[in-house]
C-alpha cells in the first residue's frame, strides 16, 4: 500500500474517494462504477454459464459445477422459506443478486492503492474499484427491485386491484388520501434502505482500509517507529480483510434476501 509522494493524509484519502467522472450535474456518469459493475456481471455470467455446461454430463457435480450447484441449492432453500408460489423466476433473481453483489463487493478485497495505479496505466487519474461504495450504484440496483415488486404486485392482484388497494389500505377507503401517502412512503422506503444499507457498510469498509493505509505515511525510513507502522498497516489490514469477508458475504445475502420478502409481501391481497 504506497503513499504517492507529495500527498499528505487528506489528499490521500479524497483522491481514492474520487470517481472518475464524465459529464456533469445530474448527467454526471460514474465511469469506473459502470465498467467495474458491468465486468463484474459478466465474469458472473460467465461462470454460471461455464458451471451450468458441466452440469449438463451424467457424472457427478464437483469442481466449479459442484460448488456452483451447492450455492443455488442454498438460494433455492433461502427462496423457499420465503416465497410460497412457483419460485423457479425467484430464484433465478436471489441466485443474480448474490453472486454479482458478492463479486462487486469482493473487490474491496483489493489493496488500496492498485487499482489506482493500473488505472494510471492507462491514463485515469481516479479509479474506485469497489461500485457497492458508490450510492448511484446502489440505488440503481434497488429501482429494478421497486420495478418487480410493482410489476408482480399488479400480476397478482391486476391493476384495478392494486389501484383499490392503494386507495383503501390500511384505513379504509374513505380515508383514502392518507391512504395514498402512507403506502407512497412504504413503497419508497424499501429501494431506498435497501441501496442506503448496502452502501453505507461497504462504504465504511472501503474508508476504513484507506485509513489504515494510511499507516504508510509513518513509514519514513528504517526506524523503530516505521517498523512498527508498518507491522501495524499488515497487522490490522489482514484482521479487517478477514472480518470484512462476512460484511461482504452478509451484506450480499441480505440483498438477495430482502428483494423476494418484499415481491413477496406485494403479491399478498390486503
Amino acid at each position: 500500500m504506497a503513499v504517492e509522494h507529495g500527498e499528505s493524509p487528506t489528499e490521500y484519502i479524497a483522491h481514492h474517494l474520487t470517481h472518475l467522472k464524465v459529464g456533469s450535474g445530474f448527467w454526471t456518469w460514474h465511469v469506473d462504477t459502470l465498467f467495474m459493475s458491468t465486468l463484474l456481471a459478466v465474469v458472473v455470467s460467465f461462470i454460471l454459464w461455464f458451471a451450468a455446461r458441466g452440469a449438463r454430463t451424467n457424472a457427478a457435480p464437483r469442481g466449479l459445477t459442484g460448488f456452483v450447484e451447492f450455492i443455488y441449492d442454498w438460494v433455492d432453500e433461502q427462496v423457499a422459506g420465503i416465497y410460497p408460489g412457483d419460485r423457479r423466476f425467484m430464484t433465478a433473481l436471489a441466485l443474480t443478486l448474490f453472486s454479482w453483489v458478492v463479486a462487486m463487493n469482493t473487490m474491496d478485497l483489493l489493496p488500496v492503492d492498485l487499482p489506482g495505479h493500473f488505472a494510471s496505466a492507462f491514463g485515469a487519474k481516479f479509479w474506485r474499484v469497489l461500485p457497492t461504495s458508490d450510492l448511484n450504484a446502489t440505488i440503481a440496483e434497488a429501482i429494478v427491485v421497486l420495478a418487480l415488486v410493482i410489476i408482480f404486485s399488479v400480476r397478482a392482484k391486476g391493476i384495478g386491484g392494486y389501484l383499490h388497494e392503494w386507495a383503501a389500505a390500511p384505513f379504509g377507503i374513505w380515508l383514502f388520501p392518507f391512504n395514498i401517502i402512507l403506502n407512497f412512503i412504504e413503497l419508497l422506503a424499501k429501494p431506498i434502505s435497501l441501496g442506503m444499507r448496502l452502501y453505507g457498510n461497504m462504504y465504511a469498509g472501503e474508508l476504513l482500509f484507506i485509513l489504515i493505509a494510511l499507516l504508510g505515511f509513518a513509514v519514513t525510513g528504517l526506524t523503530v517507529w516505521s517498523g512498527l507502522a508498518f507491522a501495524g498497516q499488515i497487522i490490522f489490514g489482514a484482521a479487517w480483510a478477514i472480518f470484512h469477508i462476512l460484511i461482504v458475504l452478509l451484506q450480499a445475502y441480505i440483498f438477495m434476501v430482502l428483494p423476494i420478502v418484499y415481491i413477496s409481501m406485494a403479491e399478498e391481497h390486503h
